[in-house]
C-alpha cells in the first residue's frame, strides 16, 4: 500500500456541509446501538482522518466517554485537526490521539482494543488488496466499520442537456479515471462499496448499505464550481480526445452555477459491517 491523502485542508471545509448533510444517520444510530454496552472509553479508529470530519459528525451521535485514534498517512493534513468543541452524545468533550501512518504500516491488530472503526471518503483511492487488508484487520478485532461517502459513479446535473452525449462521455471517463492504475495501484473507485461488502460478507459479517448523496443547490455555488472542474477535468486527463468538447460543456455549466441554475446530485453510499 501507499500513502493515501485526503486532499487540502480548503477542499476538505469546502465540502463539509455537503458531507454532513449527506451521511446516513440511521446508520449512525445502528452503530450507536452497538456501542451502548461497549466498555468505557468507547474507542473509534478513523482512517484517512484528514481534519477530522467524520469524528465531528459522528461523536455527538455516539455514547461515550469516547478516544477517538485517528490515522492518516498525510502529516500536512492532520496539521489541520479541529475538534476542539468534540462532543459525545452525553456531551462530554472527547480524547483523540493522532498517528501518522501510511496504510502500508498497518497492523493486522490494529484494532485490538477498538470499538469501531471509521472512514470516510476513502474506499473509493484505495485497491482490492487495500481494502481486504482493512477487513481483514476488523474481522481480527471484531470490531464493526462505518465507512461513508463512497462514491458510485452516479452523477446528475440539471437542468438537462438538450443532447447529452457529452455529459455521458464525460461520465464514463471520469469512472474510468476513477479506477485507474497509480503507481501500479488499481484504484476501487466506483466499485468500492460492491468490492468491500462483499469483503466483508465473505467472512461471514453482517452488512447494511445506505445512499448518501450530494444534493448540490444554488446555497453550493462553491462547491459546485471546484467539484465540476474537477470531474472535467479527470475526464479529460483520462481521454484527452474530449477536451474541445468538454471545454464548451464546461462553459455552459459554469454559467448556469453562476446564476445559480445548476443542480447536481453526485451519489455516494455508505457501508456498516459488523459480526455475524
Amino acid at each position: 500500500m501507499t500513502s493515501i491523502s485526503t486532499a487540502t485542508a480548503g477542499w476538505l471545509a469546502l465540502r463539509a456541509p455537503a458531507d454532513d448533510a449527506a451521511r446516513s444517520p440511521e446508520l449512525a444510530h445502528e452503530l450507536a446501538r452497538m456501542l451502548t454496552a461497549a466498555s468505557a472509553p468507547v474507542v473509534l479508529h478513523d482512517l484517512g482522518a484528514g481534519t477530522g470530519s467524520m469524528t465531528r459528525w459522528l461523536a455527538p451521535r455516539l455514547p461515550g466517554p469516547q478516544r477517538w485514534v485517528l490515522r492518516d498517512g498525510d502529516a500536512d493534513i492532520v496539521e489541520h485537526l479541529d475538534l476542539g468543541a468534540v462532543t459525545d452524545a452525553g456531551g462530554r468533550p472527547i480524547e483523540a490521539d493522532v498517528v501518522v501512518e501510511d496504510l502500508a504500516e498497518l497492523p493486522i491488530d490494529a484494532f485490538h482494543d477498538a470499538s469501531a472503526v471509521t472512514a470516510s471518503a476513502l474506499l473509493d483511492v484505495i485497491t482490492r488488496a487495500e481494502a481486504a487488508h482493512i477487513v481483514a484487520a476488523c474481522v481480527a478485532a471484531g470490531t464493526p466499520a462505518l465507512f461513508s461517502l463512497t462514491v458510485t459513479g452516479a452523477v446528475r446535473l440539471r437542468p438537462a442537456e438538450a443532447h447529452g452525449e457529452v455529459e455521458r462521455a464525460l461520465g464514463a471517463a471520469f469512472d474510468d479515471h476513477q479506477r485507474r492504475d497509480v503507481d501500479g495501484r488499481r484504484m476501487l473507485g466506483p466499485d468500492a462499496v460492491a468490492v468491500t461488502a462483499g469483503l466483508f460478507a465473505d467472512a461471514g459479517w453482517h452488512v447494511r448499505r445506505a445512499a448518501t448523496p450530494w444534493r448540490l443547490r444554488r446555497r453550493d455555488s462553491a462547491l459546485v464550481a471546484e467539484w465540476l472542474d474537477g470531474w472535467v477535468d479527470a475526464a479529460v486527463e483520462w481521454r484527452p480526445e474530449l477536451a474541445e468538447d468538454a471545454e464548451a460543456y464546461r462553459g455552459r455549466r459554469q454559467a448556469q452555477a453562476a446564476a445559480g441554475r445548476l443542480r447536481v446530485t453526485v451519489s455516494h453510499e455508505d457501508l456498516l459491517a459488523w459480526p455475524g
